[in-house]
């Protein structure tokens, strides 16, 4: 579809519109942006893809934090836009509020939990949009779209204003069109300068991800990968999982994605299970199959994650230099058809679990992560994914406006 003609109705995005003035001037001037409704906008209700919670909360009182920021540096934000219930989904189909559009592949999903945030993106009705990441909100409505995405390093935005999810992997990040508006928003965003143009010293192919991966998406991947290969030459090398993870434990993605939904899960049960318990809310099929699953963990598996993820944490940290950046595909498989979106609880080679095994690395390193719009398959849009030791986002958006 042409995003220049697509109107807010057609796209679905908003779950409110609204004109919102810059209150000073910098780096992000003339430039308009929207909000997942996660996020606090003051004298908006913060309503998380969710009647129940919607009614059940007072409007915000003030700003959240990162879009006060935004509006410091001259950005207008214009509206909220849909999240799936609760942040707990990563297809971006809402019982209440429908489908957000993805308009490079009408006939897909755009991916959740940031689904109306990549929808106002992608069609072209923002410049930029604010969303949440904690298990692959933001990097998979990225690649389902079409889009630039960014999950920052965990802990560097600040999350005051953000409705918690699973507090030890949320994130705030951003979705664009161009590189180049990501830069300037992660800019302001992490407070810091630009990254001086630094060459990498390796970056890691990590062939289990591939593997992963469809076949459709690993060919469709194959010309970026040659351009990484032209551009840094022999610094391009294979690495496996279980260099990541420095044991065998690691060797797999399951291990991964077990361990980080065993956390998330916990996390999330504590963060929201006294108001479900309370409130009784009204949840579409999906999402309250979602939080089933959070009932039915074993706490007694809550101190071996924690374990394990601090493993995995210092390994990447020390495997990983200041200058070196890690390469997989986005997600395993393009975005899935609407109304055929599979179910959590598949299987190990099912859309979920290959998708949250690829997600998991970044959430269990703290790891800034860009998915990069590199390519499409079959009409849908497919991303590639570089990520970089915790603390490096500048420098990893360095190499990725490079590679644009």
């Amino acid at each position: 579809m042409n995003a220049s003609t697509i109107t807010v109705a057609q796209s679905n995005a908003f779950v409110a519109t609204f004109e919102l003035s810059p209150t000073g001037s910098g780096l992000l001037d003339g430039l308009c942006f929207a909000v997942k409704d996660l996020i606090d906008v003051a004298g908006w209700k913060t309503g998380c893809g969710n009647p129940s919670w919607r009614d059940s909360h007072p409007p915000a009182v003030a700003n959240a934090v990162c879009v006060e920021q935004l509006l410091q540096a001259g950005a207008r934000c214009v509206g909220k836009t849909v999240s799936d219930e609760l942040a707990f989904s990563l297809l971006g189909q809402n019982h209440f509020y429908g489908t957000p559009l993805n308009p490079q592949a009408p006939d897909r999903v755009p991916g959740g939990s940031s689904s109306g945030s990549a929808s106002a993106v992608a069609c072209g009705l923002v410049d930029f949009a604010l969303g949440t990441d904690t298990g692959g909100s933001m990097r998979v409505p990225a690649s389902n779209c079409g889009i630039w995405g960014m999950r920052p390093s965990h802990g560097f935005i600040s999350v005051a204003g953000v409705n918690p999810l699973a507090p030890t992997f949320d994130t705030v990040g951003i979705l664009t069109q161009s590189v180049e508006v990501l830069t300037r928003v992660m800019t302001v965003l992490l407070a810091c300068a630009p990254a001086s143009a630094q060459e990498p010293s390796a970056i890691y192919l990590i062939p289990e991800a591939f593997a992963l991966a469809d076949a459709e998406v690993r060919q469709a991947l194959t010309k970026s990968v040659q351009r990484l290969r032209d551009c840094f030459g022999e610094r391009v090398r294979e690495s496996s999982l279980r260099d990541l993870a420095g044991d065998e434990t690691g060797a797999s993605f399951s291990t991964w994605r077990d361990t980080f939904c065993a956390i998330q899960w916990a996390e999330i049960r504590s963060c929201l299970g006294a108001w479900i318990a309370d409130a009784k809310p009204a949840f579409g099929s999906a999402i309250a199959a979602n939080f089933e699953l959070t009932n039915q963990l074993d706490c007694r598996r809550i101190a071996e994650t924690t374990e394990r993820r601090e493993q995995y944490y210092r390994c990447l940290h020390s495997f990983l230099g200041p200058h070196d950046v890690l390469c997989m595909p986005t997600t395993p498989a393009l975005a899935p058809h609407k109304g055929a979106a599979p179910p959590r609880t598949a299987g190990g080679s099912g859309y979920y679990p290959r998708a949250l095994g690829l997600t998991s690395v970044a959430g269990i390193g703290r790891l800034p992560q860009v998915s990069l719009p590199v390519a499409c398959a079959a009409g849908a849009p497919v991303g590639l994914s570089l990520l970089a030791r915790s603390g490096q986002d500048t420098f990893l958006l360095d190499v990725a406006r490079r590679l644009a």
